[in-house]
């Protein structure tokens, strides 16, 4: 989506689910903490910054007006730096500067990470303290059923049915085992498991 597209919908609908305004002088803790809900939020498939816009407090409905980036390279690269060091993965977030009358907007598209990856969280504040999901226009802090929602739909075997990569031979009770190989063949004495 274009930068004066993004405008657009802002005026049109206000901040939403997948668009959120910012002022863009620096790269804070509100941010970064929208940049976490839109990876984080199921189904959302993202979700985009406007930075170098307000809220226009004169107006007489909800209006954005463009307040601009003074330095559109430092923020760029500000936020490409945190989103790869504050997170407990990197995001990839894609940037594209703009002129919107008279003064220079980037649009930043944040995408939602893959359902393995999830859930992305403040690595400095662990979890569920540093994740957070995006609900309506709102970035809220995740809870421990918002964890379980991220578990649950990650792909893959179940830990009990994969093997564990830093797991010793001599870690396995041997006794647990022998129950476990009897249980079988009671069960299927031709099981190939037992051979």
């Amino acid at each position: 989506m274009k930068p004066v597209d993004l405008l657009q919908q802002l005026n049109a609908l206000d901040e939403h689910p997948r668009i959120e305004a910012k002022a863009g002088s620096d790269i804070g803790k509100s941010m970064l903490e929208t940049v976490c809900a839109f990876a984080n939020e199921p189904g959302l498939d993202g979700g985009w910054l406007l930075l170098g816009v307000t809220q226009d407090q004169q107006a007489f409905w909800k209006q954005y007006e463009v307040v601009g980036v003074d330095d559109p390279d430092k923020i760029q690269a500000d936020l490409a730096s945190q989103c790869a060091q504050v997170f407990n993965i990197p995001v990839r977030p894609q940037c594209e500067v703009a002129e919107i009358r008279g003064r220079r907007v980037i649009a930043v598209r944040v995408p939602e990470a893959p359902a393995s990856a999830k859930p992305v969280y403040f690595a400095a504040r662990g979890l569920p303290a540093g994740a957070f999901r995006r609900i309506g226009s709102s970035d809220v802090r995740c809870t421990e059923e918002d964890l379980a929602v991220f578990y649950a739909d990650r792909p893959g075997q179940s830990l009990d049915l994969g093997v564990l990569p830093d797991g010793e031979l001599d870690e396995i009770d041997r006794s647990v085992l022998a129950d476990y190989r009897r249980l079988r063949a009671e069960a299927n004495p031709a099981d190939e498991s037992l051979a």
